[in-house]
């Protein structure tokens, strides 16, 4: 800071920007109000339909985040100006006292240009008046002085240089849109970017001369600031990517350096995750730093890392970092098609299996959170995907070998001769691919990368993050995820082995299904001209499926306890609000299916019972082993359900519904308690008691009776209570409940019929 730029600051234009800026603030803080509670809560609640549900509602959804984001940077910039305004006008008035106590002791502090000053006497004792009394001062004052001005300026230059700093890193963060970086006060942004420089220098070392010490301060530094921004950022350019590849390979490797393994060997999975969150939000940015980040990680996916070329790849490094947090969707794309490449180079395009990811003993172990080693890239890839949606879409429809390069034949007009095919991503995956021994374990116990495939495929299909449920913002299904989904249903139709043979995948395929339940139903119906499209509404995209092939998931769906609750529960609420969407007598006309309300009660009862009988057959299948104790499981993940979907409007039903279940008895709208379609998820619930028997056949009679029963009572209830909610009276006595009892018997008998005739080859006899 330049001594005559301090001393005589004029700070009316740094006034009027902080309050520029407050006053923006304040008028963005309303926006971002109107935006949510109006644009984006009408977005929500509106009846989206073909591609404003797709385009344009996730389009409002995100606008009104913009307007969050706006707000939220703006009142950063706001308080740093501020805090920087504030602090530079004290070190004014510190320059003003100090040079006045100079001046009392015959002292003035003069600019030499270029930042420089000197402290001279004011008036030298020869050259004063006679009579006049000039104070005396030592050597010591001169230093004296000269020290304290010095330090006014540091500390002003620090303030002056800190807040351009940081400004423009948050300037950075955003090419478009706004940074979400938000900071009390210009001191906590700048000590996010002061801590990333110092642990980034620290973690450049070589890793074999890291301490465990110094372990303890990157790691509790992660953990500090792994969500924020700019210290993510700062941290990931100033370490680079090579840095940071060999930074997790080398403390790894006992052959680099074993004290670190050996004395935190208890850390190393805190420090993964730590890790692997500061470079998933660091990925958020659009920095040119990031950028050049990112592309050149990818550019090491397949170079050797660490032991003097003689390491593991890149992508096996870096994989297991992306097992923890959100990365960017276009870097995760980017990402998975080198790595896509990669393999196809390792495999022979997929010919045979990849020797170059599978374990060897004497390999370092990158994965430190699970069971698997981290050998597989692939697996830890997949983590990541099931975390990105977006990205796990566009990657499995993303081809992976062209029928001109395939080793892959098919019977594709049903000729008897096989020809070459061309698979995508999933197809390679899903159906074909040699997964590599990643463990010690063997046979099926090694299941981590199949498993993380099933989340992959999950977040891909239904728009949001593995393991979560849909909520109201949840975009309708597009064109790539109901692709996908219908792939995932033709493969298990063609080969249920794919998902029977891997059990442990079948919760995830349950999800997915159960978000899929209107495109299920539409396909039951055999409607070729698709007048029932109004019988089961869908918001966005819809998969088109065949009645056989969707026989055939549901039966394998219900093979596995997880996967069969999934399904039946979703499909137990998506009735009971069907049932309440139809029977609303303010339903558009464009809306509505047929004017005769019994035919409609009818068919919906008959879907619904069609897709619980045919999960019975499934769990028929399941319990044909070891009755007991797979009846009692298929008992307990139906009532884990109840805690899963509690106070969710919706949830479970599947996104492509645009109807909420009306409220019952005077029940307030807004939460799943009291409406509809919770009354009858409630009588589910307290029926999920184990009531197996020893004797498989009796168990298997058994449900199947008390399912049908059961089944149709549900759906009675149900149409009790949508009609109780509109007061339709009149249908109560004309006993629709009664004819939709009926009609819900009749298609939970066909499921039986129809699996014997379309899936035969997935029954067991007994």
């Amino acid at each position: 800071m330049d001594l005559d730029a301090l001393r005589f600051a004029n700070f009316a234009m740094l006034d009027t920007a902080v309050s520029d800026w407050e006053l923006l603030v304040r008028h963005l803080a309303e926006l971002e109000k109107q935006a949510e509670e109006g644009l984006h809560k009408a977005a929500r609640t509106a009846d989206w339909t073909g591609m404003n549900a797709q385009v344009t509602k996730e389009f409002v959804g995100k606008s009104a985040g913009e307007f969050k984001d706006a707000h939220t940077q703006a009142n950063t910039i706001h308080k740093i100006l501020g805090d920087t305004r504030d602090e530079l006008r004290q070190h004014k008035k510190d320059l003003e006292a100090a040079i006045s106590r100079g001046q009392k002791k015959n002292l003035t502090v003069t600019s030499t240009g270029g930042g420089g000053f000197t402290v001279t006497m004011n008036i030298h004792p020869d050259r004063a008046a006679k009579g006049t009394s000039v104070p005396e001062h030592s050597e010591s004052d001169v230093t004296a002085l000269r020290d304290e001005v010095q330090g006014i300026l540091k500390k002003a230059s620090e303030s002056d240089d800190s807040a351009s700093k940081v400004l423009i890193a948050i300037a950075d963060q955003a090419k478009t849109g706004f940074s979400d970086a938000n900071y009390k006060d210009r001191d906590s942004a700048a000590e996010a970017v002061q801590a990333a420089e110092d642990l980034a220098k620290i973690a450049a070392k070589n890793p074999k001369d890291l301490t465990p010490a110094e372990f303890d301060k990157i790691n509790d530094g992660l953990a500090k600031y792994k969500d924020d921004p700019l210290f993510a950022e700062r941290f990931a350019t100033q370490l680079g990517p090579q840095k940071t590849l060999e930074l997790w390979q080398g403390i790894n490797d006992p052959a680099v350096n074993p004290n670190v393994g050996r004395e935190r060997l208890d850390k190393l999975d805190d420090l993964q995750r730590n890790l692997g969150l500061t470079l998933a939000t660091a990925t958020q940015s659009d920095s040119a730093g990031m950028t050049s980040w990112k592309g050149n990680m990818i550019k090491l996916g397949d170079q050797p890392i660490g032991r003097e070329g003689g390491g593991p790849m890149g992508f096996q490094v870096m994989s297991n970092l992306m097992r923890t947090g959100d990365y960017d969707d276009q870097f995760l794309k980017s990402y998975g098609t080198k790595l896509m490449e990669t393999e196809r180079k390792l495999t022979g395009n997929g010919e045979h299996a990849n020797l170059a990811w599978q374990h060897m003993g004497m390999d370092p172990w990158l994965n430190r959170i699970g069971d698997d080693s981290g050998d597989d890239p692939l697996t830890g890839y997949l983590k990541g995907l099931s975390n990105s949606p977006d990205a796990a879409t566009d990657f499995f429809n993303e081809e992976y070998v062209s029928k001109d390069d395939s080793p892959f034949e098919r019977d594709t007009d049903g000729n008897g001769k096989n020809g070459k095919v061309p698979l995508s991503n999933f197809q390679y995956l899903f159906e074909e691919r040699e997964w590599p021994q990643e463990t010690n374990l063997k046979g099926d116990d090694d299941i981590t990368g199949r498993n993380n495939l099933a989340l992959a495929l999950e977040a891909a299909t239904t728009g949001h993050p593995a393991g979560e449920l849909p909520t109201a913002d949840t975009p309708a299904h597009n064109e790539g995820q109901t692709k996908l989904f219908e792939s995932i249903v033709s493969s298990v139709a063609d080969d249920n082995g794919r998902l029977t043979g891997h059990n442990y995948m079948t919760d995830s395929i349950g999800q997915i299904t159960s978000e899929y339940l209107p495109d299920i139903n539409r396909a039951m119906t055999d409607d070729y001209d698709e007048e029932t499209n109004k019988l089961f509404p869908v918001a966005g995209s819809s998969a088109t499926l065949n009645h056989r092939d969707v026989n055939a998931l549901l039966l394998t769906v219900g093979q596995n306890a997880e996967g069969y609750a999934a399904v039946e529960v979703a499909n137990k609420e998506y009735m009971a609000n069907l049932m309440d969407y139809h029977l609303n007598p303010d339903l558009p006309a464009d809306k509505v299916y047929s004017k005769d309300l019994e035919f409609t009660v009818n068919q919906v009862a008959m879907g619904s019972g069609e897709v619980s009988g045919t999960l019975a057959i499934g769990r028929q299948e399941a319990v044909a082993g070891e009755a007991e104790a797979a009846d009692k499981k298929y008992e307990q993940s139906v009532a884990q359900w109840k805690n899963a979907i509690s106070g969710g409007i919706g949830t479970g039903i599947g996104v492509g519904t645009s109807f909420i279940a009306t409220p019952v008895g005077g029940a307030v709208a807004g939460g799943l308690a009291g409406t509809a379609s919770s009354m009858v998820l409630e009588a589910l619930f307290q029926d999920a008691e184990g009531k197996a028997k020893d004797d498989a056949g009796a168990v298997m009679g058994e449900h199947w009776e008390r399912g049908n029963d059961q089944n149709s009572g549900y759906t009675e209830k149900a149409v009790e209570n949508a009609a109780k909610a509109h007061h339709r009276d009149d249908l109560m006595d004309d006993s629709i409940d009664e004819k939709a009892r009926t009609a819900a018997q009749e298609g939970f008998r066909a499921a039986g019929v129809n699996t014997a005739h379309m899936s035969p080859h997935l029954k067991t006899d007994i």
